[in-house]
């Protein structure tokens, strides 16, 4: 594994000199890489075929998240020049303050140097976390799945040529791990003396795979098991839009709906209308023999699946009794990634919103917001589901840290 290493140490050493960039040189990097990526579609296509070719195993969700087509490479383009668009974090000055003895002390928010992404599936995540990196001031030392192999190839290819085109830096800040196997992931996951953090972005299994074996601190972004509570008070209407949207708009997605939790008291009205919705749009919907008393479209299930992140157009129903039910429920079975309530009640919505321990918690609204883009964050590095050193859409800011800057007129301490 000598190659990996000699990968991550040309990115350490790249990445004392992307710290130095201005907005400006990055921006010029950045739009590079979308003319090159919109120069070089066919080619991306043909790789991806390629892989469509090879996914012959994976479900129907799986193999959208796969897919590139000339719409999702002109979203992949338009995402990485709206991170150019956003304003540059790094040099903020985020606190300032004179001592005593006249040192003047500031806060200034700083890149976290090297960056490894370990991903599965999705090919746009090469190019959405390679802008993010660059815009942040961070190196980043990209690590595909095999599913994705010749789609993530290509597009490290171009996006390296695309900086060599720039003229501004050399290509070694973004760099690409080729071995897919899981002695080439154990490998990067070793190299703490290059790589500052590590973000696993993917299902619950690449998440505990690097949090047992990096060596170095890791941000887990996790799958979601995410949940919907619609209490007694909501509009049942807008809630079974809420539900088939949060479902059915994109299964396979971290941020889609898994687990519907109904009021006792509207259970019988709402299950047959969302039902009827979700039957006509080919969602399988499992749960309680409670939830299967008031709809017949309802098939049994064992208690596993109230744990299960989907990523199909599978949804599982239990019913509760109350807004505090529905969150010690929550609580108990979700990845604390995504998770909202449908209600007319504020004191029930507030209760929810501080009970739930979630990244993202929602008000009558599809968990599908839970999205860097949706956020205003251009695109996402991943949904970090823990408390440290980020939570949530991991966008530009949440890619910084701080140091402290000292400055002074001769100063000593006595």
């Amino acid at each position: 594994m000598a190659d990996i290493e000699k990968i991550c140490a040309l990115a350490k050493q790249a990445s004392y000199d992307l710290a130095t960039l201005d907005a400006y040189d990055k921006n010029r990097i950045l739009e590079s890489i979308a003319d090159e990526i919109e120069a070089n579609a066919g080619r991306i296509l043909e790789e991806n075929a390629k892989d469509l070719e090879a996914a012959v195993s994976l479900s129907e969700a799986m193999k959208d998240r796969l897919r590139l087509n000339d719409k999702r490479i002109a979203a992949i383009c338009e995402g990485v020049r709206d991170v150019a668009k956003l304003d540059d974090p790094v040099g903020e000055i985020t606190d300032t303050f004179v001592r005593p003895n006249g040192l003047e002390i500031s806060k200034v928010r700083v890149p976290l140097g090297v960056i490894g992404v370990i991903y599965e599936s999705r090919p746009n995540v090469t190019a959405d976390v390679a802008a993010l990196c660059i815009k942040s001031g961070n190196c980043v030392i990209l690590r595909g799945g095999k599913e994705a192999i010749n789609s993530n190839r290509i597009l490290a290819s171009i996006i390296g040529d695309a900086i060599e085109k720039s003229g501004v830096i050399s290509r070694n800040i973004v760099a690409f791990i080729d071995d897919v196997t899981r002695d080439g992931s154990l490998a990067m996951l070793k190299q703490s003396k290059y790589i500052d953090v590590v973000i696993p972005r993917g299902g619950d299994g690449l998440k505990k795979f690097v949090l047992e074996n990096a060596l170095m601190p890791v941000i887990a972004s996790a799958g979601g098991n995410c949940h919907l509570y619609v209490e007694k008070t909501a509009d049942l209407n807008m809630a079974a839009e809420v539900v088939a949207n949060a479902k059915l708009s994109r299964p396979s997605t971290c941020n889609a709906l898994e687990q519907l939790l109904v009021d006792r008291s509207v259970a019988k009205e709402f299950l047959p209308l969302v039902c009827g919705i979700l039957k006509q749009n080919g969602c399988v919907v499992n749960g309680s023999e409670e939830a299967r008393s008031y709809c017949d479209y309802i098939e049994p299930c064992n208690e596993n699946e109230y744990y299960k992140e989907h990523g199909d157009k599978v949804l599982t129903v239990y019913i509760v009794d109350g807004v505090a039910e529905a969150a010690e429920r929550v609580n108990a079975h979700s990845t604390n990634h995504s998770d909202g309530i449908l209600t007319s009640d504020k004191k029930a919505a507030d209760y929810f919103v501080a009970k739930v321990d979630s990244a993202c918690v929602y008000v009558n609204a599809s968990t599908r917001f839970t999205d860097g883009f949706e956020f205003g964050f251009g695109a996402e590095i991943g949904i970090s589901t823990q408390k440290l050193h980020a939570r949530g859409p991991l966008g530009l800011k949440q890619l910084t840290s701080e140091k402290y800057v000292v400055r002074g007129n001769g100063q000593v301490r006595k």
